[in-house]
């Protein structure tokens, strides 16, 4: 039974504010209750863009921004697919950064579910609790490691909100069928143990195998309520990202974006500037500034790809180098995790990053540090000095955690550099060229990759699934994009770019039959006919 008066404009599925035609009003018992004149969609659009227009802060963007999801979620889709590019650096990185540091602070109507574990025992009871009973999409966070800004506690629920909303602007999965999830394990962040408006559990956070059981129960009780979910793990901390990976990953749909997405969007960055230089991957020599998940994700995606290309997977690792805050890592070195070994070569140890550039010569730089400005004048022309075109990719999110700017990397490379970056950078003017440098961001990877697994009920991810994304990336950047610097799709296409990577990835997933459906006729046509549209439902 649809819901009438008040209660109508207060439910954010069916709500269409001042665009409930004239004629249902009465019927719907919301006369009196709107403003006599009757707007189209179109209109309310443009309104939100009037009231951003008269914002001046990012952050206060962002806020009004999540209101219009939270009383009409129709316009806020709408809104926001208006202009992707412009909206997606306000939902997501970089303004979500600054959104999770304060997220106690600003918080208005909450969203998703907030799992703390002293309901150990009772998840499946407390998730039971969520309205919608048929989720696809879950992304979910500790909140240990958000972004470049460490251990948010509860906070972090901000990226699974702006994650899940990306995976509807981008590629049209039904926002119905997603839900952010944080599990709130403590937090070891003193400042919010502190704030009296901070409002996740003020406990050291949970190690070991009481934590180890908590996501254990977690898993489990997804799989009972939601059998055909796919669960995404956002920012945990590498000892706990790599382990949850490996050991869920052959039992469940299941994938980390920080390692798995992230090395596809690197890859696709990768693929892209082998078009502008016109040399092979199995050529190429990476060093990794940052010995974390991510480095070892991307290094071990790129070893892969390499394998496919026709060489051993050892020798595709010796190509991968790993440089972290100890320095080089080498074999000799007794700090070495696990998964960090097999990127551990024999090599004299080195403090020096630009020493390391001297001895290795990659032919690209890729930092995933969280520390801004390492990548410095010395790096750069370091690496313009032995390579024609120097492949420069700092990663590090949000904006202030770059590892250098655009305008750097050309400048000191004398614009030999090909370029990208983890957060957006504006267009760069050197003597009688303009650079458009390339967003490295996972949105090209992660909604695609989404849409792919809800058309074909995927029964688990895997790797070979990225490297074919980062490949339909690739393949969708223009000749004259090339020639710009750019080696992304522009973001303002994004809608189309998704949907063609989804179908690729599709693709794969039948030929592997690793699908839950039969393989239609037309794949790209049944993700095209599948994908969420903001129109208004009758009411």
């Amino acid at each position: 039974m649809t819901a009438t008066g008040p209660t109508l404009l207060h439910d954010p599925v069916h709500n269409r504010g001042s665009a409930f035609p004239l004629e249902d009003r009465a019927r719907l018992g919301l006369e009196g209750l709107l403003p006599p004149g009757a707007d189209t969609l179109a209109t309310q659009i443009a309104r939100v863009h009037l009231q951003l227009g008269v914002l001046e802060d990012d952050l206060q963007k962002y806020l009004l921004l999540s209101d219009l999801q939270a009383r009409n979620e129709t316009l806020y889709y709408a809104t926001l697919m208006s202009d992707p590019a412009t909206f997606m650096p306000l939902v997501y990185t970089p303004t979500v950064g600054e959104a999770c540091q304060k997220f106690d602070h600003i918080l208005r109507a909450p969203r998703g579910l907030y799992l703390p574990i002293t309901a150990k025992g009772r998840l499946k009871s407390l998730i039971a609790n969520w309205p919608e009973k048929d989720v696809r999409f879950i992304v979910v966070t500790d909140g240990e490691r958000i972004l470049g800004l460490g251990d948010l506690g509860v906070n972090g629920m901000g990226i699974p909100v702006g994650k899940l909303a990306l995976y509807t602007v981008c590629a049209g999965v039904p926002p119905a069928m997603t839900l952010p999830i944080t599990l709130d394990v403590g937090t070891n962040n003193q400042t919010y143990l502190d704030d009296p408006l901070y409002l996740g559990l003020r406990q050291p956070r949970m190690r070991g195998e009481e934590y180890d059981a908590f996501i254990e129960e977690f898993v489990t009780a997804i799989g009972d309520l939601f059998p055909a979910c796919c669960i995404q793990w956002e920012d945990f901390a590498n000892f706990h990202a790599v382990p949850i990976l490996e050991r869920y990953k052959d039992r469940i749909c299941t994938y980390n974006d920080d390692i798995q997405g992230t090395a596809a969007v690197a890859l696709a960055g990768i693929y892209g500037a082998l078009r502008i230089s016109k040399q092979k991957l199995t050529d190429q020599t990476f060093l990794f500034l940052g010995g974390g998940s991510a480095a070892t994700g991307i290094a071990e995606l790129i070893s892969e790809a390499m394998v496919l290309e026709g060489i051993g997977i050892e020798e595709a690792r010796a190509r991968n180098w790993l440089f972290d805050v100890n320095g080089l890592m080498v074999t000799s070195r007794t700090d070495i995790a696990a998964f960090q070994k097999p990127f551990a070569h024999d090599h004299a140890a080195l403090a020096s990053f630009v020493e390391a550039i001297e001895q290795i010569k990659p032919t690209g730089i890729i930092g995933v540090s969280t520390v801004p400005k390492l990548f410095n004048q010395a790096v750069i022309e370091t690496m313009a000095r032995i390579n024609d075109r120097p492949i420069i990719f700092p990663y590090s999110n949000p904006t202030s955690r770059s590892e250098c700017t655009a305008e750097e990397a050309y400048k000191w490379s004398e614009g030999r550099a090909i370029f990208a970056s983890g957060s957006p950078f504006q267009p760069v003017r050197l003597g009688d060229r303009t650079f458009i440098p390339g967003q490295g961001n996972n949105v090209y990877i992660f909604p695609a990759m989404g849409m792919a697994v809800l058309a074909t009920q995927a029964s688990r991810v895997t790797e070979d699934m990225f490297i074919v994304a980062a490949q339909a990336v690739a393949e969708l950047v223009t000749q004259d994009e090339l020639d710009s610097g750019l080696i992304y799709p522009p973001q303002h296409d994004i809608r189309n770019a998704s949907l063609h990577v989804a179908a690729r990835i599709a693709e794969r997933i039948f030929d592997k039959g690793l699908a839950r459906v039969e393989r239609p006729a037309d794949i790209a046509a049944r993700i095209e006919a599948m994908a969420y549209q903001p129109i208004y439902p009758e009411v």
